[in-house]
């Protein structure tokens, strides 16, 4: 015990000592925002990152055709204006003339080597799927078609001509996310391992990469080349990668780190942190739910799957367990979404409905023929205390208000995953993240074959109204294909929510100006220090 004490303060003692020196009076006065990632970035291309750690950094070294304001609401940034056709299907960017941080100046040329080279399959670029709304992107990133075929031109300098092949009102949204970002092909020709430390790598936005001391951290120092630097304020930040929690909150108590989210307070602190409006709580994307197996008794019965939805308490689980001012999911798409989508769908399941939930389960047993249920168990994933506790809660619950016994299986997060993928379980703990606030993003999930779907559900109705929902550029119509697919969904329950995600952080007093948004990686642009 004292040899894991001793081991506990050294950490924290060195790496005080490695943030010391970027903390100072001076430093502070010259605008330096001291933060922390968890593990160390996957990548800083624009082209690959797309963990949370790596996006915020990246989005920070770049900046696209559009960028979003403090309204989550695509502006123009490197695009001086937008011209749409009335069909919705092509997009005209004007583009500013402005430099990349080498001085060298950037055109839409280097726009349409960048989206070409996240398509191409040797470049393997994950986020590569939020491209497929340009015409020919999904065939040529598939081995399919051709670069040449794919709907992105610079018709000159300044001018990109974008052709999608169904009308994507988010697409203006997406063009603000870093694989929408420029990249400098005169600089990656010349050092085609640009990306992987600072020595030369290129970039647009308001900051450059300074150093990357890998494992350790990443500094970032203000781009003078940057388009708008008047209105930068910082002239640095550091992202220490310190991956113990513990020693993450003791450096925020000491005020060695500015920003430290909710996944950094100790559980035991977090509720009266929120209590004492501390804690700063703003929407999240995607929830956190709970797929079945419909190919696999008894889930094989969709009564029996709404009695299990039913069952179970989940603003009791939001407060007595989860504890950091989520809300409770009563439908799938959730509430930061834009427009009024969930004020107009409502909700469609409710607490407190148990003798509904008992006599479905009866009929459901009575419509198979089963005297007993067969039996049933939940997987989840091993990595943290929390999963433990809300999956034993939905257990009781289901014994409590179903008269059930169900079994927990507990799985290591790599094979939990796998099986997940796989669709080995009968019902598993699961979440959604959106790649980009829209509610055909949410719902998109569901549909037949697709790689999301995991639970067999399938529906020709449900995957109709979806294609309806992307054919249509008219948004009335479009939200009312949508919320008849959500209707379906809930008639059929292949799953049940449970809650939806938010963003939950504490910082020092004095830090103002860092934009967040439901979907999307924080901007640092107009963030101080004072």
């Amino acid at each position: 015990m004292k040899k894991v004490l001793f081991l506990s303060l050294t950490l924290l003692l060195v790496t005080a000592v490695v943030l010391a020196g970027c903390s100072s009076g001076t430093e502070k006065s010259g605008q330096m925002l001291n933060l922390n990632i968890t593990g160390e970035p996957t990548s800083l291309d624009p082209a690959q990152a797309f963990d949370e750690d790596s996006m915020d950094i990246t989005n920070n070294l770049f900046v696209g055709l559009m960028r979003l304001d403090d309204k989550h609401q695509p502006r123009p940034a490197i695009a001086e204006k937008v011209d749409i056709s009335k069909d919705g299907l092509t997009y005209t960017f004007h583009l500013k003339q402005t430099k990349w941080s080498n001085g060298q100046p950037l055109t839409a040329h280097d726009f349409e080597f960048a989206w070409k080279r996240v398509l191409n399959p040797e470049t393997a670029a994950k986020p590569a799927f939020l491209l497929y709304f340009i015409k020919g992107a999904e065939a040529y990133n598939q081995g399919n078609g051709s670069a040449g075929q794919v709907g992105v031109k610079a018709t000159d300098d300044y001018t990109l001509q974008v052709e999608l092949s169904k009308p994507a009102p988010a697409f203006l949204e997406l063009t603000a996310y870093p694989v929408f970002a420029p990249v400098s092909r005169q600089a990656l020709e010349k050092d085609p391992d640009m990306f992987h430390d600072a020595k030369n790598y290129v970039s647009n936005g308001a900051f450059k990469l300074a150093e990357w001391k890998h494992d350790n951290y990443v500094k970032l120092t203000r781009n003078e080349n940057f388009y708008k630097k008047d209105q930068v304020n910082l002239n640095q930040i550091r992202f220490s990668i310190i991956t113990d929690n513990k020693t993450v909150y003791q450096l925020y108590q000491t005020k060695k780190l500015d920003v430290v989210g909710k996944s950094s307070i100790p559980a035991d602190l977090l509720t009266s942190l929120i209590d004492e409006g501390k804690v700063k709580i703003m929407p999240g994307s995607g929830l956190s739910f709970f797929r079945f197996n419909v190919e696999q008794e008894p889930f094989t019965n969709k009564k029996i799957r709404k009695a299990f939805a039913l069952a179970i308490d989940r603003k009791l689980i939001v407060e007595q367990i989860v504890g950091s001012g989520e809300q409770p999911a009563y439908a799938f798409v959730a509430p930061s979404v834009p427009g009024n989508f969930r004020q107009e769908g409502g909700n469609y399941i409710k607490d407190g409905q148990y003798e509904e939930a008992r006599l479905l389960l009866a009929e459901g047993m009575k419509e198979e023929g089963w005297s007993q249920l067969p039996p049933v168990t939940l997987m989840y994933s091993n990595a943290t205390d929390k999963n433990k506790k809300i999956v034993e809660a939905v257990q009781e619950m289901i014994r409590k208000y179903l008269g059930v016994e169900i079994q927990l299986q507990a799985k290591e997060k790599k094979v939990y995953y796998a099986d997940q993928e796989n669709i080995r379980f009968s019902m598993s703990t699961s979440s959604f993240l959106a790649d980009y606030n829209d509610a055909y993003n949410y719902l998109e999930s569901f549909q037949t074959g697709h790689p999301m779907n995991r639970t067999n559900w399938s529906n020709e109705q449900y995957d109709q109204l979806l294609q309806k929902a992307a054919g249509t550029s008219d948004p009335e119509l479009r939200d009312h294909y949508l919320h008849q697919a959500e209707e379906i969904l809930f008639e059929e329950m292949p799953f049940f929510p449970l809650y939806y995600y938010n963003t939950a952080f504490i910082e020092q007093p004095g830090i103002e100006g860092i934009l967040r948004h439901p979907v999307g990686p924080k901007d640092y642009t107009t963030a101080r220090v004072k």
